[in-house]
């Protein structure tokens, strides 16, 4: 009688993706929804204390074409860049410094079909949804206190976005390089003086050259620029090289990012 032998054929392995990580991050913080929630407070006590209650100090500003706004709507497009940026920062460093140093969270995901590139597009794809959520309500805070100009503010969110795919993909590179948690006094050092000095609370035009020239080359500004001329509809062919400079410091840093991770992991 003969013997039938079966042989098992593995499944074919197909490579990761991103959105994996996404759905994991979503469940986590779906647990802890206040933690979520409370950073989009921030922001908004900035433009109420300053934007509204400091407006009433200030007199009005005359943009470069001409337009001539009050000091809140100046302010509003500005924190709406910097929340942006600070959300960014704070998922693509802090969080992901944790999960690679103390939780090892990346170990076991790349012994899955998940490849570096996958983790790092999985991050910073959380990072502009949350920044997103973020950005959309405080759009909408700007819309009820009457600070939107323009219907060019449409592209107000898309534009945060794009500013939080900059930020989060250059600080989940200098993330690969930190050793401990004293290295990110640096990182407050680089987005603290970008926080006060990109033409936040007052215009470029203020200062003498040499600082301004410095400040246009930050990558705060071209965010506060990009808000600005949308919210007030001093829009010019020139924010598209605004536009370009975070697109491709966006990849950058995540390229960058992809390749540290294969190499501190994968050793």
């Amino acid at each position: 009688m003969a013997t039938l032998t079966a042989r098992v054929v593995p499944l074919p392995i197909r490579p990761g993706n991103g959105r994996t990580l996404v759905e994991r991050n979503f469940l986590v913080y779906r647990r802890s929804w206040i933690v979520f929630v409370s950073g989009f407070f921030e922001p908004v006590f900035y433009l109420l204390s300053i934007g509204v209650g400091v407006a009433q100090l200030v007199g009005d500003f005359t943009l470069a074409d001409g337009t001539v706004i009050g000091y809140a709507a100046f302010v509003a497009p500005a924190m709406l860049a910097s929340s942006a940026m600070n959300g960014a920062i704070f998922d693509s460093t802090y969080n992901i410094f944790f999960r690679m140093k103390y939780a090892r969270l990346y170990d076991s995901m790349l012994a899955t079909p998940l490849r570096p590139w996958d983790v790092a597009t999985g991050e910073v794809t959380w990072a502009l949804l949350r920044g997103a959520c973020y950005s959309a309500m405080f759009i909408l805070v700007m819309l009820a206190l009457g600070l939107v100009q323009s219907w060019w503010a449409l592209l107000a969110l898309p534009v945060a976005v794009l500013l939080g795919y900059a930020f989060a993909g250059a600080g989940m590179a200098l993330t690969t390089f930190m050793r401990s948690w004293q290295d990110f006094e640096f990182v407050q050092l680089a987005t603290m003086p970008m926080f006060l000095f990109s033409a936040t609370f007052y215009p470029i035009e203020t200062y003498p050259g040499y600082i301004r020239w410095l400040v246009e080359i930050t990558p705060l500004y071209q965010g506060v620029a990009l808000e600005r001329a949308l919210t007030t509809g001093a829009v010019s062919w020139t924010l598209l090289i605004n536009a370009l400079y975070l697109a491709v410091m966006g990849t950058a840093g995540m390229y960058v990012a992809s390749r540290r991770l294969g190499k501190l992991l994968l050793k």
